[in-house]
């Protein structure tokens, strides 16, 4: 295990405006091999807030460091959005989730970061690893849930773990609260961008690349509202229908990867290739699978006029320049799909508990007054929405997390 310690006192500080300049190092990186398999996992803490960070562990095969570290950046930017009282970190494992070995895997990375779990890093699920996978591994491990670091830190642990649990499970139309709630959120910010363009909402037609958590959750309540959702796509396909997909029948209709069972598919639904979502005709394309999925070589497919982020780093940096210079705004992951670790860190702080309502409300109103700050007046010449709502994080500091 290498570990790659940075001193965030000689860290450059970044532009806001035009552009963002010269990135600053991450604070700490570690990178671990596992012996049995060979597979790779780093940790990249991006920043360090209040003696914290956050941010989930993902596993695929062919994730690199470079990857890990500009998700972890991207948590930085999500916390100082939301105003969180914590840095930002991330997870990566370069390894195959669909194979078997793939929980031991796991544990084995877990165990070789317990020191920083233990005291410093709070994760998540991420793609490739289900919140209920990485909870079996705590669980095995001994730790009271992946929240752990933050819970142990509380006035009272064991109330806290409770309250953690209640809110995670709580029943939300569509499924437990903590497996929703960011796909809630990214169903707001495509009715908060449908609001500010003066579109009707019935009358709003949204793709979405991706049907897991984050997209399978975005496509429920976008539908749920009455938005006309077009077409979904998994590793398999896109499913298509310019009149609107039934999307409850196809979520249910999901293997425990977020891929769609095509066996009863309605007639009237046309199979595409996979990446034929993104030049689909819409008002709306949320690119909620992979990261770099948008990339120089195929945005000019793009007919959307508005992207919204709901995976981690989709959209490459001159993907999301020429978008922008065609009049796409590209709604940065860093707002739209920050709504799940808000809300993990309102559960921690005691601000919301298992009523879904309170935690519904909450997001809604912040993600309709970010993103409707962000594209209410924006115009190209501006450069991307990225870069209005341009990196806070640098030189961020705060007492200790005071967690109740």
């Amino acid at each position: 295990m290498t570990l790659t310690p940075m001193n965030p006192a000689s860290a450059a500080t970044e532009a806001v405006v035009p552009a963002p300049a010269l990135r600053r190092p991450p604070y700490l990186r570690v990178e671990w091999v596992d012996e049995p398999t060979g597979a790779v996992g780093y940790l990249v803490v991006d920043s360090l807030v209040g003696g914290m960070a956050t941010g989930g562990t993902r596993m695929r095969a062919g994730c690199t460091v470079d990857e890990v570290a500009d998700l972890a950046r991207g948590m930085s930017n999500k916390t100082a959005a939301f105003d969180l009282p914590v840095g930002g970190a991330k997870g990566g494992i370069d390894f195959d989730p669909k194979d078997p070995r793939a929980l031991d895997v796991l544990t084995r990375f877990c165990e070789a970061m317990r020191p920083f779990l233990d005291r410093y890093w709070v994760t998540a699920e991420d793609l490739g690893v289900s919140q209920s996978t990485i909870d079996t591994v705590f669980a095995r491990l001994g730790m009271r849930q992946s929240y752990h670091a933050a819970i142990e830190r509380s006035a009272d642990p064991g109330a806290t773990a409770d309250r953690v649990r209640d809110g995670l499970h709580a029943m939300a139309p569509g499924g437990d609260l903590g497996d929703v709630i960011g796909g809630y959120g990214v169903a707001q910010a495509c009715l908060a961008a449908a609001r500010v363009r003066g579109w009707a909402v019935d009358g709003t037609a949204v793709a979405i690349q991706g049907v897991g958590t984050m997209g399978g959750g975005a496509a429920f309540y976008l539908h749920e509202a009455g938005a006309r959702v077009v077409a979904v796509a998994d590793a398999r396909g896109t499913l298509f229908d310019a009149d609107g997909l039934d999307v409850p029948h196809l979520l249910a209709m999901r293997d425990g990867f977020g891929e769609i069972d095509r066996a009863a598919l309605p007639a009237r639904v046309a199979q595409l290739p996979r990446d034929a979502v993104l030049a689909v005709d819409c008002d709306i394309l949320v690119p909620a699978a992979v990261s770099y999925a948008i990339t120089a070589e195929n945005c000019a497919v793009v007919e959307a006029s508005v992207v919204v982020e709901a995976a981690n780093a989709p959209t490459t940096v001159d993907a999301e320049l020429d978008l922008t210079a065609r009049g796409i705004a590209v709604v940065p992951d860093f707002i739209a799909n920050a709504g799940a670790v808000a809300w993990a860190w309102w559960l921690l702080l005691g601000e919301v508990g298992d009523d879904y309502r309170d935690s519904f409300d909450k997001l809604g109103a912040q993600m309709h007054a970010k993103v409707s700050a962000l594209l209410a007046g924006w115009t190209p010449n501006a450069g991307p929405l990225r870069w209005t709502a341009a990196d806070r994080s640098a030189g961020r500091t705060a007492a200790p997390i005071v967690i109740p």
